[in-house]
């Protein structure tokens, strides 16, 4: 098979005839980042979101709200503005209709639309590599009911297990089911935490891991020989902690045996490279010694990636920015470094946050306020970033910095 070309934009003035426009369906903190790299190239930027004043929306060329999960408006939208590229940073989108504006040739989707329709939901995305690439992954069936839960549960899942919502983000509707008290609450938190009304879940049998990580995939220009081809490149391995499903921790780098290392990049070329394209790919992979099982894929830059603002030559948002425009990159590890979130602790409107003075006081520390216009008790609402000689030194300063950070309601 020939290698695959590089697509290659022109790069242009922005709000002029010659801008490259580039659209992004999801405008949170991680589309910010995006468009911010993006920007510094010299793109023109249309931040799209569900709600006003999303995070991207805030520092974008344009802003747009729309419901994007609503084919009419989604095309609508598309055909008036007319991008060269659309970003997805969400699984929520009406995806049948990039590919039908992809096929028609009125834009290029990233990394394809072929790419957001499988992996918006995790029913494609499992289907494709375990059945299609036959990667190693968890035991797991899909189920429309609580019934159908109780029963794949019954009949070779077993106990543990753990239950997600179809679709949904950063481990929205997921919970661990230890045995059958626990079945009933975990298809009610599951039917509440999806993107979407679907009634459809995943149960997955528990891997026995020893951590789990994020591979950081881009497919992007090579050098040298190759240079005008596709070449897929990795990121130094992610490690990270989740809570109920949410991540609250990354470092980087997550040591690993080669033997291991070498099996997770093998699983992420195989997945990315069938979904195909130009971008960033957060391939997240479960290890024991030196197996590796295939969890989830998403084509576009991951959250546990927000560690990479401080670690990396080109953050993941640089690369995603670089790999979409066919620019080269460069995925080289500068030092040691971890995020911590930081949550919003209250429900309301208008907040303000103390802290931030104590938390940036010790060297080697790093915020990122993502500027979301109402707080939630468990919502996201910026990362500590740290470096330092070593992870877990790093670790310690990013959860000491996140700590000191304290969002409140003004007033």
């Amino acid at each position: 098979m020939s290698p695959l070309a590089v697509q290659t934009l022109t790069l242009g003035t922005p709000l002029s005839p010659s801008a490259v426009r580039v659209m992004l369906l999801g405008s949170g903190e991680l589309g910010k980042e995006v468009l911010i790299a993006l920007q510094r190239l010299g793109v023109e930027t249309i931040a799209v979101d569900r709600y006003d004043h999303a995070p991207g929306q805030q520092v974008a060329h344009h802003s747009r709200t729309i419901t994007m999960s609503d084919p009419a408006q989604l095309r609508a939208l598309i055909e008036a503005e007319k991008p060269h590229l659309v970003v997805p940073e969400i699984e929520a989108i009406a995806t049948p209709v990039l590919e039908e504006l992809e096929a028609a040739g009125v834009v290029r989707v990233i990394p394809t639309a072929r790419a957001a329709r499988l992996t918006m939901d995790r029913e494609g995305i499992r289907c494709l590599a375990a059945e299609t690439l036959g990667l190693p992954t968890s035991p797991y069936r899909f189920c429309d009911s609580l019934a159908e839960l109780q029963a794949a549960i019954d009949d070779g899942i077993g106990y543990p297990c753990v239950v997600k919502p179809v679709m949904s983000s950063s481990g929205k509707g997921q919970s661990k089911i230890d045995g059958p008290d626990d079945v009933a609450a975990a298809w009610d938190h599951a039917m509440a935490g999806g993107r979407v009304s679907h009634g459809r879940v995943i149960v997955e049998g528990f891997i026995d891991f020893d951590y789990e990580i994020t591979l950081l995939t881009v497919r992007a220009a090579g050098q040298g020989d190759q240079l005008g081809e596709v070449v897929t490149h990795f990121c130094e391995p992610i490690g990270h902690r989740q809570v109920s499903g949410d991540y609250v921790e990354s470092w980087q780098p997550q040591p690993m045996s080669p033997v291991a290392l070498e099996r997770a990049r093998e699983i992420a070329r195989a997945v990315t490279g069938n979904l195909g394209g130009q971008g960033l790919f957060g391939v997240e992979l479960f290890v024991k010694g030196d197996a590796v099982w295939f969890s989830e894929v998403s084509p576009r830059p991951h959250d546990t990636g927000l560690v990479t603002l401080s670690t990396q030559v080109q953050s993941e948002f640089e690369l995603h920015a670089r790999a979409i425009l066919g620019l080269p990159v460069d995925t080289s590890l500068r030092q040691a470094g971890a995020s911590a979130v930081i949550y919003g602790g209250v429900d309301a409107q208008d907040v303000v946050f103390d802290g931030v003075a104590e938390a940036l006081a010790e060297p080697g520390t790093d915020l990122r306020l993502f500027g979301k216009p109402e707080s939630f008790v468990k919502r996201r609402l910026g990362v500590a970033l740290a470096t330092d000689t070593a992870v877990d030194a790093a670790r310690a300063k990013a959860v000491r910095a996140a700590s000191r950070v304290r969002p409140r309601a003004r007033g």
